[in-house]
């Protein structure tokens, strides 16, 4: 009766285990790709609402949402 207490109890866990995919785990893959404080994004390509502000590496951009950033450039008169 303990056994299949266990049984169950390991599907139901394993049922909440997200479907595998190739490569890094995708929490794994964003907490690596993270720069300037963990509020950055390194990619190849900034979005409308993002600004870069440093190089991750050679092929990289840290990409940073704009309400994270205090002062803005190029808004000082």
């Amino acid at each position: 009766m303990k056994s299949l207490l266990l049984v169950l109890v390991i599907l139901v866990l394993l049922s909440q285990i997200p479907p595998v995919r190739s490569g890094p785990n995708i929490y794994i893959r964003k907490f690596f790709s993270t720069c300037w404080r963990t509020k950055g994004i390194c990619k190849r390509h900034c979005y409308k609402n993002e600004i870069f502000h440093i190089l991750c590496d050679t092929t990289h951009l840290c990409c940073i949402n704009k309400r994270y950033v205090s002062v803005q450039i190029g808004t000082l008169s």
